[in-house]
């Protein structure tokens, strides 16, 4: 393998880095005891791993992922180290161009080194975590004086016992050293203090190389007589491996989290090692000198270690105080992130609130990135809430959110925009890819599951949009609310993305909507009544009230437009309202004029929301006191999912029930069906659905249904209606399993009110209406 292609792969300069410095290593120890006959095969190994420090670091400023901050250090070390590399190089001409190996250093190699080191410390400096104040200089300026005044004098000392004379080298050497412990010194607090997303690791790793480096280099007085030796074989090589290890342990990590240090404050030991080191020195000078001198070099050293001891002493009384205030401090830090927490997050399920999920929405706009925001919507939740508690709802919800959160990958986000609706910000996902996603996430939130004992099916609407130029937080939410509504109108349980004609036709609705709220007052509004018979010979037996609209424009509109816009935007109250006060009206006047002969069951359709309503009751009850109408001609026809469960729309029934109305459970098998309703809900009548009539022909499964609960309303004395019927055969069919009434096109569609009031006054009994069309 070539170095080219080793220094590719991941930690391949950390590998190549280690064979030259354990290579430079044996040459040393080698040469300690041997002489080697070719000193120069020592040094291609130095230079080799001060240009491979350099290529290590340069290879970080490529890295996108980092600060510019970042990039821009390892830029200043990469050329530091291509000028250590230089300097290698002049001082192996110098070390080898004379007639003999020497430890000379010329003042070109000298000042390549200082230059090596003096933009180390430019780099630290230049970084945003060295924002110091005036007193961190003052302290940093002070920690670098007794850093140098004592590295200095113990060199001078060593120096001077090793050669016995000081010479201009020395003085060169002794700033390149002292320097170098400055740029340790340096890079030391800024590892402590936080780096912003240098690694501290690494930078641990150069000061521990940059210390070895310095302190090896002192060791040159030491390899006078062994001049094939080279004191940069100890130092240089030392200094690149930390700065490749440095890089390796950045490259690994990446973007480091910045943090700020949350060590306890410690008592800086260089200074008494310092005072302690230069007292060593100044008792061992004075120990030949007499006694006088020794006893007064011992005091000043005694007197400087009380006073040592009393200023610690001071330290750790200040450390105990500022480490109270930190834990005051922490607590006052928790207990606020605990309220953004809350601010930000919904109590119930712990996951993102609606605010925090726009700034979410809002900072991936300005990055420019595709994505999609996905709105979900549960479906019937309502009905979950009524018919077995807000506490099983809440329970629901949280069951949810546990599962989004567990199929959602890292970096997509959740939250709950309110209610029963979820937000989802989804990235890195082309169309296709979201498709599979979003069916997967559907089949996995549906799931059936148990909650308290009780098994629940959950079903969820899904609204999907993608981000576009010029969006904005809402208007991405509100494209989404459309399509998670188309999905709901098209029978729930699906996915559907926004497409822009869904706009044109929430427009259309919302006109029609305002169209619909001055009906009334337009008197566009009016009823049909469709007569319900008795089977076989079509006696008239009741009719259903069914509202129609004419719109001045439009034309006729369907029910099935309107009624459910009603719905939505609540108008579904005073709708009804109004057709509950026409349909009294025109029962009291079929009942004053016809008498026993009027309709016995006068039907009119109750919605959910108006049931719901406080004082629906009591105002039905002021309707029929002021009409004057018997109660029991009037037939409250409500749908299983409104009554489902124990709520207010249940009271409702049972209040309308002890006014003397009947009750008719209309739509029967459609929705929520639960056969305990026919117990807990005063049914009177049973409306057999059309999905299930239709099937009566023939001996699918609607027959078998509509077979047996024939048998189960006429065991709880219940009137059984087959809706829909539109053949003869069906009606012969219905009438052999049991049913005695039915309503359809078959006997007749829907009609005025007047017309019903001829049907009366021309049907004698016994006549079929199979013909009335």
């Amino acid at each position: 393998m070539s170095a080219v292609s080793l220094l590719r792969r991941p930690g391949g300069a950390t590998a190549l880095a280690v064979a030259l410095f354990v290579f430079e290593t044996f040459w040393v120890l080698g040469g300690w005891e041997h002489e080697w006959a070719y000193p120069i095969i020592g040094w291609p190994p130095v230079v080799a791993l001060s240009a491979l420090a350099a290529y290590a670091c340069w290879r970080l400023t490529r890295r996108p992922d980092l600060a510019a901050a970042t990039r821009r250090f390892w830029r200043s070390l990469a050329l530091a180290c291509a000028a250590l590399a230089v300097g290698e190089v002049t001082n192996a001409y110098d070390a080898l161009s004379g007639p003999a190996p020497t430890q000379y250093i010329s003042p070109v190699s000298m000042g390549l080194l200082l230059v090596v080191v003096l933009a180390m410390i430019w780099a630290l400096l230049r970084l945003p975590a060295w924002q110091r104040t005036r007193g961190d200089w003052a302290r940093f300026g002070l920690d670098a004086g007794v850093l140098v005044i004592t590295s200095g004098g113990l060199l001078w000392r060593y120096w001077l016992s090793v050669d016995g004379q000081w010479t201009s080298q020395n003085t060169a050497m002794l700033a390149v050293c002292g320097l170098a412990l400055i740029a340790m010194i340096a890079i030391v607090k800024v590892a402590f203090a936080g780096a912003g997303e240098l690694d501290r690791r690494a930078l641990h790793l150069l000061s521990v190389g940059v210390l070895l480096s310095a302190s090896s280099g002192a060791l040159a007085p030491a390899l006078a007589e062994r001049p094939y030796l080279n004191a940069s074989f100890i130092a240089g090589p030392l200094a690149s491996l930390f700065t490749v290890l440095a890089a390796e342990r950045q490259r690994r990590t990446g973007a480091a989290t910045a943090t700020a240090s949350t060590m306890a404050p410690r008592i800086s030991v260089l200074p008494y090692l310092a005072v302690a080191g230069m007292s060593a020195i100044l008792i061992g000078e004075e120990f030949d000198d007499g006694v006088e001198q020794l006893g007064t070099a011992l005091c000043v050293a005694a007197l400087t270690a009380l006073v040592v001891v009393r200023q610690i002493s001071a330290l750790r009384d200040n450390r105990r105080l500022l480490e109270t205030v930190d834990a005051n401090l922490t607590r006052l830090q928790e207990y606020q992130a605990e309220l953004d927490h809350e601010i930000s997050h919904d109590a119930l399920t712990g996951i993102a609130n609606r605010s925090l999920f726009a700034e979410q929405v809002r900072s991936r706009l300005a990055g420019g990135a595709r994505f999609h925001v996905v709105l979900l919507d549960l479906d019937d939740f309502k009905v979950i809430n009524d018919r077995m508690g807000h506490g099983m709802g809440d329970a629901l919800l949280r069951a949810v959110t546990s599962r989004l959160r567990s199929h959602l990958r890292p970096a997509d986000f959740v939250a709950r925009q309110g209610g029963d609706e979820f937000t989802l910000l989804l990235s890195d996902l082309d169309d296709d890819s979201l498709a599979i996603f979003l069916n997967d996430l559907l089949e996995r939130v549906q799931e059936p599951l148990s909650l308290s004992g009780q098994d629940i099916a959950p079903r969820v609407s899904i609204g999907v949009t993608v981000a576009r130029e010029g969006d904005t937080p809402e208007e991405l939410i509100r494209r989404a609310d459309v399509a998670m509504y188309a999905a709901k109108t098209t029978g729930g349980g699906r996915c559907t993305w926004f497409d822009p004609i869904m706009d044109q036709i929430a427009d259309a609705d919302a006109r029609l909507a305002a169209d619909l709220r001055q009906a009334i007052a337009r008197d566009e509004l009016f009823l049909l009544y469709q007569p319900i018979v008795e089977l076989p010979h079509g006696r008239l037996a009741g009719v259903e009230a069914l509202i129609r609209w004419r719109h001045p424009t439009q034309g006729l509109i369907s029910p099935g437009v309107f009624i459910p816009l009603a719905e939505r935007n609540g108008y579904i109250v005073e709708l009804g309202r109004w057709v509950l006060r026409e349909v009294v009206k025109q029962a009291r006047e079929w009942e004053l004029t016809y008498g026993d002969d009027a309709p016995e069951k006068v039907s009119v359709n109750i919605s959910a929301r108006q049931l719901r309503e406080p004082g629906f009751p009591a105002e039905v009850a002021e309707l029929l006191r002021d009409s004057g109408l018997t109660p029991y001609r009037l037939v409250a026809e409500v749908t299983e999912t409104a009554v489902l469960g124990t709520g207010e729309a249940l009271d409702a029934v049972r209040a309308l029930h002890a006014l003397g109305l009947r009750v008719a459970l209309d739509d029967f098998g459609t929705g929520q069906s639960s056969l305990s309703l026919l117990v807990d809900c005063p049914v009177k009548i049973l409306k057999v659905d059309k999905s299930f009539v239709d099937g009566v022909a023939g001996s699918s499964a609607q027959a078998v249904i509509v077979d047996g609960l024939i048998g189960i309303t006429e065991g709880l004395r219940i009137d059984a209606v087959a809706e829909g019927v539109e053949t003869a055969d069906q009606a012969y069919r219905l009438h052999k399993m049991g049913y005695r009434f039915a309503q359809g096109f078959h006997f007749a569609r829907p009609m005025p009110g007047a017309d019903i009031a001829l049907l009366m006054g021309v049907i004698p009994a016994g006549r079929k209406v199979d013909n009335l069309h």
